[in-house]
């Protein structure tokens, strides 16, 4: 079978860009290695999503006391909630699966590896396409400890098929999901342990915003533990885990009845036959040029497996621009310019670069912050707990990064990202009428203290 253009993968970026190129008037295979959304829908983004919100809902029952709502009582069923979280996953897979019908994708339930650099093979299937698009998206990854492959050690695939509320998690690795599942269960009652090989949790985040979002997590009764090497895992006789690490020269023990490994996730290339192609490729993933071409003219490789950035989104993006590649069109989109987030409780959000970002390219900045204790709309809400910081270049004093925690953090920080998009100045922005009282008044609040 022929088609204009074969996709490999699923995911966000693989059926986003299906969509638009059927949109587009072209043929297209899509390749379903497991179920329709990848990771980010199945064992990801939205699950986790899910969780977030009950752990949420959760802490604030815990506090009606503080709104005037006493005598409130209330209980915990994790089995509906994971029964919820099923549900949600299962709407959004139906609905990815009609509109990839009716416009008229060719899917094809397996995964397809390369004959050749014009054809793929699945499920004993020959498909050829003047094009391809690898879009196979990433695995966990594993620290090659001692005790790292026993079965207790969970994963985040793993972590959210359980059916109950851990007494006790330890969680190795502080980055974005190690933090968003060490927020879900302390909120639902765990006692949540997190080791942290890294100075600071959530590396890619602006330090005052890693400091701050510590020290809110720590005062939850959250032990984060950073500057800590994992070195050895083993189960012990009444069935708790140990996890051995050292820190500032000392090897320590924790305890826990479950374990979590959170150490980030490594672009899915094996099974892919890439060679046969004479795709290049590594460990870290496919390399591409701007445009989301590999070494080979006419296929290209988006999201997780590029490895440029690991975020659904951004996948979905590289898909436009290896489409806007193959039809020879330019475009406007800017990859410098991301909005990223972190759905703990309270949320963190970024778009552009960090202080130390910064610093490391010798651009001379000038910065704003403000709280949301000083917020109208925050205090009503309870939401207190909160920093906004922005970051403009000095010399053009245009806005070039955004770092926030707090209530909504994620949506504030793509307010940043179109203001970003638009070159805007510290002056424009302060000529902008926001709404009030609003969350984004804080962002507003952070650029008048701008100098």
């Amino acid at each position: 079978m022929h088609s204009d253009i074969i996709i490999i993968g699923a995911g966000p970026g693989g059926y986003e860009t299906a969509l638009e190129a059927a949109h587009r008037g072209k043929s297209v295979t899509l390749f379903n290695g497991g179920a329709l959304g990848g990771t980010c829908l199945n064992e990801g983004c939205i699950p986790t999503k899910c969780l977030c919100r009950d752990s949420e809902m959760v802490m604030q029952f815990k506090e009606a006391d503080k709104f005037g709502i006493e005598d409130f009582t209330f209980a915990v069923d994790y089995g509906k909630i994971a029964a919820r979280k099923r549900e949600t996953t299962a709407q959004l897979r139906e609905g990815i699966a009609m509109m990839l019908k009716q416009a008229g994708v060719n899917v094809v339930d397996a995964m397809a590896s390369f004959k050749n650099a014009s054809t793929v093979v699945a499920g004993g299937e020959e498909y050829t396409a003047d094009d391809i698009i690898i879009a196979s998206g990433s695995v966990s990854k594993s620290l090659p400890i001692s005790g790292h492959d026993l079965e207790c050690v969970m994963d985040s695939t793993d972590i959210l098929n359980i059916e109950y509320i851990p007494a006790s998690l330890t969680i190795i690795g502080g980055g974005v999901i190690g933090m968003e599942f060490a927020s879900i269960f302390s909120g639902l009652g765990s006692k949540v342990t997190v080791i942290e090989f890294m100075k600071q949790i959530l590396p890619p985040f602006d330090s005052d915003i890693a400091k701050r979002l510590k020290q809110t997590l720590s005062k939850r009764g959250v032990d984060i533990i950073t500057g800590a090497a994992a070195k050895k895992i083993e189960r012990n006789d009444d069935g708790e885990i140990s996890v051995t690490y050292e820190s500032k020269g000392k090897e320590q023990t924790v305890v826990s009845t479950d374990l979590l490994m959170a150490v980030g996730r490594a672009p899915r290339v094996e099974g892919l036959n890439l060679e046969a192609a004479g795709v290049e490729y590594s460990p870290k993933g496919i390399p591409v040029d701007d445009g989301m071409r590999t070494n080979v003219e006419h296929i290209y490789a988006i999201g997780d497996v590029n490895a440029r950035m690991m975020l659904a989104h951004v996948a979905t993006f590289h898909g436009i621009r290896a489409l806007n590649s193959i039809d020879g069109k330019n475009d406007n989109i800017r990859f410098d310019v991301i909005p990223s987030a972190v759905f703990t409780q309270p949320e963190c959000g970024m778009a552009g670069m960090t202080e130390e970002e910064c610093k490391a390219k010798g651009i001379e900045i000038i910065t704003g912050k403000s709280f949301y204790r000083a917020n109208g709309k925050a205090l009503a809400m309870g939401e207190s707990e909160g920093l906004c910081k922005v970051i403009f270049d000095k010399e053009s004093r245009k806005l070039i990064g955004a770092h926030i925690m707090g209530a909504d953090a994620a949506l504030l920080a793509q307010e940043a990202v179109d203001f970003m998009n638009a070159g805007a100045t510290v002056e424009m922005i302060k000529e902008t009428i926001f709404g009030h009282p609003t969350l984004s008044e804080v962002f507003l609040s952070a650029v008048h203290a701008v100098k």
